[in-house]
């Protein structure tokens, strides 16, 4: 499984940002997907994660109501739009891929495959 990601970029607090992961190889529509980040100095952390099939979704607290993952299987990718970004949301954004999980997790080392990473930066 190959993924990449994109659409970060440099924004004022409060704006929105979506970002895109494409991914190819397996069938995509088979496993769960999630966003991680990680902040300068910091350890990569959980952001969201997605169901195979898109019916389940989890967050974690700090971006719950404002960010939205999303997939289209058709496409091959999964999203993550961002709205009422804070200067804490500036980290390097990470999608990945759980290819064996029975349902969809929040712990880094269940991934077994990872993008290359996008830059998401907001000033105040």
């Amino acid at each position: 499984v190959q993924l990449q990601a994109s659409g970060g970029g440099s924004v004022q607090a409060g704006g929105s940002l979506r970002l895109s992961c494409a991914a190819s190889g397996r069938t995509f529509g088979s496993y769960a997907m999630g966003w991680f980040r990680q902040a300068p100095g910091k350890g990569r952390e959980f952001v969201a994660a997605i169901s195979a099939g898109g019916s389940t979704t989890e967050y974690t607290a700090s971006v719950k109501g404002r960010f939205t993952i999303s997939r289209d299987n058709a496409k091959n990718t999964i999203y993550l739009q961002m709205h009422t970004l804070k200067p804490e949301d500036t980290a390097v954004y990470y999608c990945a891929a759980d290819l064996f999980g029975s349902s969809i997790n929040n712990k880094e080392s269940q991934y077994e495959f990872w993008g290359q990473g996008t830059q998401v930066t907001v000033s105040s």
